[in-house]
């Protein structure tokens, strides 16, 4: 998984491990002094189940792109100083530790680069059509933490 260089924004659903070196480097741009980047990970508990060992990502394909494409658009008008701005999720199995989620953002100042980073993150959990099957050591199913699918604009002011 690569970048189109030249676009600002990288917006993928991958199935390969996330490329967390390299799309911080990417958001790397002369015009911007902070680059933030968020990393989510699977963990070894869920909401009333520990011994978490596996998380399986399912997704809708064909709407986590433009959804991902809808929350960058957000995103820029909120702070239009974002030079650089990674959004990929992952789907398929993925072990304890290893990344389910990217977000990165490059702006002229730091304030901006979490501002923007935190939008994201927090839109994405909310507006993308993913799913998540756990596998722990009392059996597998689907999440408990499900929430409704709103679009970017419906979360209101971050």
């Amino acid at each position: 998984m690569t970048p189109d260089t030249s676009q600002v924004d990288w917006i993928a659903c991958a199935e390969e491990p996330l490329p967390v070196a390299e799309a911080t480097a990417w958001c790397v741009v002369p015009s911007c002094g902070a680059v933030v980047t968020f990393v989510g990970t699977v963990r070894d508990h869920a909401e009333g189940r520990d011994d978490v060992v596996a998380v399986e990502y399912e997704a809708y394909r064909e709407q986590v792109e433009p959804r991902l494409a809808e929350v960058a658009a957000a995103a820029r008008e909120r702070w239009p100083s974002i030079g650089r701005l990674v959004l990929v999720h992952r789907v398929g199995t993925l072990a304890v530790g290893e990344a389910s989620v990217l977000v990165v953002a490059s702006t002229p100042h730091r304030g901006e680069a979490f501002d923007a980073a935190r939008f994201c993150i927090d839109t994405i959990k909310h507006a993308l059509p993913v799913w998540k099957r756990e596998t722990w050591a009392g059996g597998t199913g689907w999440g408990l933490g499900a929430q409704p699918l709103v679009g970017p604009a419906e979360l209101g002011p971050v």
